[in-house]
């Protein structure tokens, strides 16, 4: 189940990134996270279902597909919410990188926020 939360919540931040680069038009919240658009919001959540269809179906593992739709869905707005949370933390701070270790992913922290917020949820 950590394996499946942690892909469910990477892959839906991979399909925020894309739907938010390719149709991104409405900022979220542009004072804290100025590239975050609803459109990546809604893309990161159609791709959360799809990772979440195809668990249900495929995964060895007895679930009901609704419940973990459901789940799933609430999970990734607890990630997104993470997110927002430390780039608000960051912006307070006046840092842009939480450090150099991957230069221009904002560093470690970016990598996680998103799961700090969604394993508790989960």
């Amino acid at each position: 189940w950590l394996l499946y939360v942690m892909l469910l919540v990477w892959a839906a931040d991979s399909g925020a990134y894309i739907f938010g680069r390719t149709m991104g038009k409405h900022k979220m919240a542009p004072k804290v996270s100025p590239g975050k658009t609803l459109e990546g919001l809604v893309g990161g959540l159609l791709t959360a279902a799809l990772i979440s269809w195809l668990f249900g179906k495929f995964a060895p593992v007895p679930t009901m597909q609704e419940h973990l739709l459901l789940i799933s869905t609430v999970v990734v707005i607890a990630s997104v919410f993470g997110d927002l949370t430390e780039s608000m933390f960051k912006r307070e701070s006046g840092i842009k990188d939480s450090s150099q270790l991957i230069p221009g992913h904002g560093g470690v922290l970016d990598r996680v926020d998103s799961l700090t917020a969604a394993i508790p949820v989960f």
